[in-house]
């Protein structure tokens, strides 16, 4: 058994039976109306994209990359789309979505433990993260939470901490033995390029049980290899000379059509009106047009095309649907969202609010960001940079010393998005206030 923190959960009833058109004080304080009763809770689909830049969706302004299956998803979504996960690398920004917590509060700060490369996928890695999977295997995670409500927890796609049930899963498709090439999801990386039939049975089982299910998609894409359905890459071949951008955008819009198969089985089981879908991107990507790769300030940087991504809630009928162009979230809400869904009371070292209460997430004045080495050891010998993000400013703090050579920079990205005018040294005081803000939260 997991060491689940806070414990003592205050269960509410999941659904309220309104009268028509009455509607309780805390209904008109949150973005969601509970119009009926249901016999059981919403089963929940987190949909997770991998590698692909806040830009690179059509709704999002894209002129050549088609996303129509995502697009129709934002129109009847809760989509907030100036929204961050809290560091631009995979395994660390998946450990925050399935747990609730900053990188520091969960201990997965990079993709490996620092180990000796003689051999790069074998027994070297795997001993040296023994004690990373140990350490986060006693972290509650969503499924965990989830059991108390009975439900049956699936994961298909990235899963990089050992085996499924180190994460609180019923059942899912990584085994995560490095002997057999497990690392960040073996077997449940062929989910979407090879299908979804995974997780039709998945979802057969839960329907066979009469049990609620959460689902983690995180298929292998748009993530390399870029390998795209020829049929999409001549159709993206037309639009660019970079064979490099094409392959990319190809997979941009496999991904999406990959998003569109789930919904239409979500839909085909007449389960859609009963689930709450959660979307997100893991980390950023800008491709680079001269090779298979991506440019400096996307993945891994600490930058906005590192670590922004929209965000977005659809619940047919129960969620309003809005476009909120303004308000800054973060993955670390999604676990208190759906605990608020189903009153569940959060656990206090959660930081992050549901999105659905309007009073609390206009209180919250900003998020925080870290990025950490690719090969991790401790917190304290492995920092490359903080983040604080108080609109209109974002601030980047180098770490002194193995970011030694680098400036603070200040942005102010609600007039500069893409973080090219670095105004730090015209506004101390605001430098000052953010760099104060970060210290109060690296001690918490």
């Amino acid at each position: 058994m997991k060491k689940v923190k806070n414990t003592c959960f205050i269960f509410l009833i999941t659904v309220l039976v309104f009268s028509c058109g009455n509607k309780t004080k805390n209904s008109t304080e949150k973005n969601i109306e509970v119009s009926e009763s249901t016999e059981q809770p919403p089963n929940i689909v987190f949909i997770l994209s991998d590698d692909q830049s806040w830009t690179d969706y059509s709704f999002m302004g894209d002129e050549n990359i088609e996303t129509p299956r995502i697009d129709k998803f934002a129109s009847e979504s809760l989509a907030f789309t100036q929204s961050y996960v809290p560091t631009p690398l995979c395994s660390p920004s998946l450990a925050t979505i399935i747990t609730g917590l900053y990188p520091k509060d969960h201990g997965i700060l990079g993709n490996d433990k620092v180990y000796d490369r003689g051999n790069i996928r074998g027994k070297e890695r795997a001993e040296a993260y023994k004690p990373v999977i140990s350490a986060f295997e006693k972290q509650a995670t969503l499924p965990d939470m989830l059991k108390e409500k009975g439900y049956l927890s699936f994961q298909t796609g990235k899963w990089w901490h050992g085996n499924h049930k180190i994460g609180g899963f019923d059942y899912g498709m990584t085994h995560g033995d490095p002997t057999r090439g497990g690392r960040h999801g073996d077997y449940g990386l062929e989910i979407g390029r090879k299908g979804l039939d995974t997780i039709n049975s998945y979802v057969n089982l839960a329907l066979k049980e009469k049990k609620p299910f959460f689902l983690w998609y995180a298929p292998f894409l748009p993530h390399r290899p870029h390998n795209p359905p020829q049929r999409l890459f001549e159709k993206y071949k037309k639009k660019t000379d970079s064979e490099h951008l094409a392959k990319y955008w190809a997979m941009c819009e496999w991904f999406d059509e990959t998003c569109g198969q789930l919904f239409d089985l979500i839909e085909d089981k007449g389960l859609t009106e009963n689930t709450l879908f959660v979307y997100v991107c893991d980390n950023g990507w800008a491709q680079n047009p001269e090779k298979s790769g991506y440019l400096k300030h996307s993945k891994r940087a600490p930058y906005d095309m590192g670590i922004r991504t929209p965000i977005m809630y659809k619940w047919a009928g129960k969620i309003k649907p809005e476009m909120d162009k303004s308000t800054i979230t973060s993955s670390i809400d999604m676990v208190p969202t759906v605990l608020d869904v189903l009153g569940i009371e959060k656990p206090e070292n959660l930081p992050g609010v549901s999105v659905l209460d309007k009073k609390t997430l206009a209180e919250r004045k900003g998020i925080f960001g870290e990025v950490y080495a690719h090969d991790f050891d401790t917190i304290e010998n492995s920092m490359f940079y903080n983040m604080a993000i108080f609109p209109p400013y974002k601030i980047i703090v180098p770490d002194p010393v193995r970011k030694k050579d680098e400036v603070v920079q200040l942005f102010n990205i609600e007039k500069d998005p893409f973080e090219k005018n670095n105004i730090a040294e015209a506004n101390p005081e605001i430098v000052k206030d953010l760099k104060d803000k970060i210290a109060s939260f690296r001690a918490e």
